[in-house]
């Protein structure tokens, strides 16, 4: 008696390319656990513009254009931007490297909401979201599309810091993009959500050998490894350590390979005010007045080597053959 392949997880992934971001599109496209049915664009690390042809590049790259790419939200939902990551990404997004990639396939016409809508719709399974970005596309696709939600089995979100931010001193740069859009996702929704915060995703940096095997791994490896020398020599030059933090790919290994990060549920809320600590993550007091009881899996600790090899392993694949278009 022949036992069924296990199920390969459907996932949808928000994204602003970005250098961490890439590698955790080409993760989950080289993973075959899952199975990716789009990608929404947002804006962020750069304009909308930018992130959108970016994600198709990448796209491309790992031999899968005929997955959907949806331009979303160019903007906050109420306040403007209040900073860009070019610093670190460089002004195309992948460290100046965005032109070595491929030429990005066709824009889908839908809009990011409309195609994660149809997309949900469509499923027979329950859908793992994965916005490693700005939540701005996520919130317009609950608040007007809560028919949805049961579709969705969870959404794994990079985002957020208790502890010390990257972009203020508390708060990190996703959530402060838009603060609002991230209330409404973490503290508003009934949606199970786990969120992989600043904290964690630093601790599991790559080291400099790490970049090293992954550009020996082959032609697209190494060009992938490439766009991560922009940001590797920023950080070495303000921290003196050799290794990249790989945020958003942290994230994506969670929602393809479930358990992969340890959690601990925390109610949370985001600051919102315009001034004084927006953007900022908190643990909400007990028994404040609350739209629903949410609880969020914030993701506290994991085994880092394991995690390294495993990402590494997935990779890899890329340049074992074709992905499988299916």
């Amino acid at each position: 008696m022949s036992t069924a392949p296990p199920a390969r997880i459907p996932l949808l992934i928000d994204t602003d390319p970005g250098i961490d971001d890439a590698v955790a599109l080409l993760l989950a496209v080289s993973s075959p656990d899952a199975r990716l049915l789009g990608v929404s664009a947002v804006f962020g690390n750069v304009g909308l513009e930018t992130t959108s042809a970016n994600a198709r590049r990448l796209l491309a790259l790992a031999g899968r254009a005929d997955v959907p790419v949806a331009a979303g939200a160019e903007r906050p939902l109420v306040f403007p931007q209040a900073q860009r990551a070019g610093e670190w990404h460089h002004e195309d997004g992948l460290g100046g490297r965005a032109d070595t990639l491929p030429a990005p396939g066709p824009l889908d016409p839908r809009g990011a909401v409309e195609l994660l809508a149809d997309l949900l719709r469509g499923a027979e399974e329950p859908v793992t979201l994965v916005p490693i970005g700005p939540l701005t596309n996520i919130a317009l696709l609950l608040a007007s599309h809560p028919e949805l939600t049961p579709k969705i089995g969870r959404i794994v979100a990079m985002g957020g810091a208790l502890s010390g931010g990257n972009t203020t001193a508390t708060a990190e740069f996703n959530v402060n993009s838009d603060p609002e859009a991230a209330h409404r996702v973490l503290a508003e929704e009934s949606v199970p959500v786990t969120l992989v915060p600043l904290e964690l995703t630093r601790r599991c940096a790559v080291p400099g050998d790490w970049l090293a095997e992954l550009a020996a791994s082959g032609p697209r490896c190494a060009l992938l490894a490439s766009l991560t020398e922009y940001y590797r020599t920023r950080i070495r030059a303000r921290t003196g350590v050799d290794a990249v933090p790989l945020h958003d790919a942290v994230a994506v290994l969670e929602a393809v390979l479930p358990g992969t990060l340890r959690t601990e549920a925390k109610p949370l809320a985001v600051a919102c005010a315009p001034a004084g600590q927006r953007g900022t993550v908190r643990i909400e007091a007990a028994g404040r007045s609350r739209p629903v009881d949410v609880a969020v899996d914030v993701a506290v600790d994991t085994d880092i080597p394991r995690l390294h090899a495993e990402i590494l392993r997935r990779l890899r694949t890329l340049d074992d053959s074709s992905p499988d278009p299916a």
